[in-house]
């Protein structure tokens, strides 16, 4: 393998077309899933030169753990439906790597497991594993899935935000996939009830969550709080004063609501708008190592992963994700120092201008009026 995409050609040859479909799929026309990758596209990399620096330092420290890669696994459910070992596989590959991976609340594999799973792959290494939640509207299961987390040792909550309803998936649909076959459970979800059994409609989606449901989260948990979902600049300032730990900027990769942004084309207004409070993070569209330099040059701290990861899982398991995981720092290494860069903090946007666009090339740089209405603000439909 030589690319992430490499990873999806091998994997819809292993998987069956309707478990295919649900990684691939979004909502609705799938504007947000194309609009997603081809946001970078749409930009380009100014390096510096003879900066005389030695090989580019990678390390990020983030609410108190360090990573040896800004690139982290962002959640994605069902792990065993692509592998028989599911996120077990991917956890190794992650703690291998020294990479951050966000549990998802609908894994196929308890978190507890997970947690040991990292532990093992990485003896004498802090690796730090965090988690994914969706608040249900009765406070116990959430109460009681944050106990889960806690008691695991995961560090840090990331707390999804843009699911009032549950997005709308047409290719879900027309295969009539809406549960997990035999044998394959929410792992996390069993015996929250008596009697509950780890079925994903579990999972409750509510449009009457508030600010209040966040700040009566940080009432029952010291774990750092992340928002996964925001896009408007507004919320991200209301996330800085309900004191929220940090933001992962994310369109749920274009599976909730169809045509909203890209999230690389909203990251410049939330990173001006948390003016360094808070960290934010992005997920959306990755699939290079210059994808992630872009990102990073813009003001995230670090990006997420999610279909690759499935696909690389799906394609050879621990050893897919490993090598995908290497790849990419392989190629945010190489970027790096062709931008004359030796550490992720030396990445500005001064380093990132639109692509060629007529009378508007060589105009206004990154946030400025050229970049924010002709470049990114037009979508990519």
């Amino acid at each position: 393998m030589f690319s992430a995409r490499d990873f999806e050609t091998a994997a819809r040859d292993r998987l069956d077309p309707v478990h295919a479909d649900f990684v691939a799929g979004g909502a609705r026309d799938e504007i947000t899933v194309r609009a997603n990758e081809e946001a970078y596209t749409r930009l380009r990399l100014l390096p510096r030169v003879l900066r005389g620096r030695a090989v580019p330092d990678l390390d990020v420290t983030l609410f108190g753990g360090r990573a040896r890669t800004p690139v982290l696994l962002s959640p994605t459910a069902f792990h065993r439906l692509v592998d028989p070992e599911g996120e077990l596989a991917t956890a190794r590959a992650a703690a291998a790597a020294g990479a951050v991976m966000i549990a998802s609340m609908a894994s196929t594999v308890a978190v507890g497991e997970v947690a040991a799973a990292v532990r093992a792959a990485a003896p004498g290494e802090t690796v730090p594993l965090w988690f994914q939640l969706y608040l249900q509207p009765d406070p116990g299961i959430t109460e009681a899935l944050v106990r889960r987390a806690v008691d695991a040792g995961c560090t840090a909550l990331v707390v999804t935000v843009d699911s009032p309803v549950l997005g709308a998936s047409e290719r879900n649909r027309r295969n009539g996939f809406h549960d997990l076959p035999a044998g394959l459970r929410c792992e996390n979800l069993v015996g929250l009830r008596d009697g509950e059994r780890g079925h994903v409609r579990q999972i409750e989606m509510s449009p009457e969550f508030s600010w209040d449901h966040i700040t009566r989260l940080r009432e029952i948990t010291g774990l750092p709080i992340l928002l996964k979902g925001v896009l408007h600049p507004e919320d991200a300032r209301l996330a800085v004063r309900h004191g929220v730990a940090g933001l992962l900027v994310s369109n749920h990769g274009g599976r909730q609501l169809d045509t909203v942004p890209a999230t690389l084309e909203v990251l410049p207004e939330i990173v001006a708008a948390v003016a360094g409070r808070i960290p934010v993070l992005l997920d959306g569209g990755i699939r290079r190592g210059t994808d992630a330099v872009k990102a990073l040059a813009l003001g995230a701290r670090a990006v997420g992963i999610g279909r690759p990861v499935m696909w690389a899982l799906a394609a050879d398991g621990e050893k897919g994700v490993r090598r995908l995981l290497e790849l990419l720092r392989e190629e945010i290494e190489d970027a790096l120092a062709l931008c004359g860069a030796a550490a992720l903090d030396e990445l500005t946007p001064d380093l990132v201008r639109p692509a060629w666009s007529g009378r508007h090339f060589g105009g206004a740089g990154v946030g400025g009026a050229v970049f924010g209405e002709a470049v990114l603000g037009g979508g990519a439909s």
